[in-house]
């Protein structure tokens, strides 16, 4: 007879996954797990994510599940562990969640490279007008070239300002030196020098006196108390009239109304969102402007960053399930 190792004995974990993920990684959870799935990849509605909170050991949400405080005191016993499918966990009160005993993990480092070309896109896009001329080859209006139609502007030789130089930023940086800019940034720790010199990085301890001298300036920062409307009216208007703003961060760091009246006003040359304060209620007067470009929160969206994603929630739910501290655990006051 076959001896039955400790912990093929054990019941598998209840896992629920709140949205619809890749193919490959919902057909290796149902191996591993008790996987419920979210078929009509709908989103929950408040009441359905308590429910589910309420009958899983494991949540696998999404950037689009807010569970707070009270969610997570009326979630009972049951549940162990949150496994963030995305790096962000600013929709989870991780605090709330560990003063109940309930883990949070996220998936770190997977969508940098993926995020920092999208950041690289809009800068072009909105630089060269890219959209406008793409709205005109479709509609059908185009008469030909002309020496003066659809002039933007050089990238080569801008000042780019990375808000926010973590893993993201930095890999900014990096193409950004490519495309012959010149590369600033403001962030709350000071890189080691030897880093600043690899991206050939200039640091400016002052967030204002970075942001009024910028032509382009890049918003890298995570979504916490400390960054929310980081770039308020006050400082947005410190942009020259000639700057473009790119997000592909957060929406909530940038007042989106202020952005939107300065933009409207001509008070900023441009800007590119993937981004917005207020999730896909996007404020409607930013969708008629020429000099803005739009897109649906697709930094990240690469089928191979969606499985490395998909990867790493898998791990994280593993090892919990083997009695080991997830890889990617989240630890309050560290965000």
């Amino acid at each position: 007879m076959q001896a039955t190792s400790p912990t093929s004995s054990r019941p598998k974990l209840r896992v629920t996954v709140t949205r619809r993920l890749p193919e490959p990684i919902e057909t290796r959870m149902k191996e591993l797990f008790d996987v419920n799935l979210n078929e009509d990849d709908r989103k929950l509605s408040r009441e359905e994510l308590s429910a589910a909170m309420k009958e899983c050991d494991v949540l696998v949400p999404t950037v689009t599940d807010h569970i707070d405080a009270n969610m997570l005191a009326q979630a009972g016993e049951r549940l162990k562990l949150i496994a963030n499918y995305g790096a962000g966990v600013d929709h989870i009160d991780v605090m709330s969640a560990r003063q109940r005993g309930v883990l949070v993990s996220n998936t770190p480092g997977v969508m940098t490279e993926d995020t920092a070309d999208m950041t690289i896109a809009l800068i072009l896009a909105v630089t060269r007008r890219i959209p406008e001329g793409l709205a005109e080859m479709q509609a059908g209006r185009w008469k030909g070239w002309a020496p003066t139609a659809h002039l933007g502007g050089r990238v080569g030789g801008r000042r780019l300002g990375i808000l926010g130089m973590g893993r993201i930023g930095q890999a900014v940086a990096r193409r950004a030196n490519v495309f012959g800019m010149q590369v600033h940034y403001h962030n709350r720790r000071r890189l080691r020098s030897e880093i600043e010199d690899d991206l050939q990085a200039t640091y400016w301890e002052s967030l204002d006196q970075m942001l009024a001298r910028m032509d382009i300036v890049s918003v890298n920062a995570p979504h916490t108390p400390s960054t929310f409307h980081l770039l308020n009216a006050r400082r947005l208007k410190l942009l020259k009239p000639t700057a473009v703003v790119v997000n592909t961060s957060r929406g909530e760091v940038i007042d989106e109304n202020a952005l939107t009246r300065m933009l409207r006003a001509g008070e900023i040359a441009g800007a590119g969102l993937d981004v917005f304060e207020h999730g896909h209620e996007i404020n409607p007067r930013l969708r008629d402007q020429p000099n803005v470009v739009l897109l649906p929160h697709m930094g990240s969206a690469t089928v191979e960053g969606r499985n490395e994603m998909g990867e790493k929630v898998i791990i994280n739910v593993k090892t919990f399930a083997d009695g080991h501290r997830p890889p990617d655990l989240v630890v309050p006051g560290m965000l």
